[in-house]
Parts: C-alpha cells; structure tokens; sequence
C-alpha cells in the first residue's frame, strides 16, 4: 500500500490523487504556501512540493520585478 507523502499514512484506492508521481490523500495535496487544496494536473511543482499556479509559484520562483508575470502585487519571504 503506498504511503502519502505528506502525511506518511497509507493512501487507500477510494481516497488517492496521483499527482507528481506519488499518491496523495485528497486532503494532503495542498499548496506548500497558502495551503489551497490542489488538483492533480492543474498545480506547479518545486523541489517535489506541490504550489498552486497563481499566486504562489508566480511569486515565489518566477521572474521578479514590476508588471512581469502578473504577480508583482504578491510578494513572499523565502
């Protein structure tokens, strides 16, 4: 039975979301920043951690700097 990444309990058939090829609770594949409840396939990924597209993943690792990617009004300490 695999494991969930994030809460390292078995993820049964019912209850998995594949996404970054490991099986996550529905409930566990949250956003690494604001902890919003992600989809598989519509999230981005960073070092293996889940990021919702807009605004984290925007803010955080894409480029800086005013008006680039449509992210300049969030800004988050790393």
């Amino acid at each position: 039975m695999p494991k969930c990444p994030k809460c390292d309990k078995e993820v049964y058939f019912a209850e998995r979301k594949t996404s970054l090829g490991k099986d996550w609770h529905s409930a566990c594949l949250r956003c690494e920043k604001c902890s919003k409840v992600l989809t598989p396939g519509s999230h981005a990924e960073h070092e293996g951690k889940p990021y919702c597209n807009k605004p984290c993943y925007g803010a955080l690792f894409g480029p800086g700097g005013f008006g680039r990617g449509g992210t300049e009004s969030y800004v988050y300490k790393k």
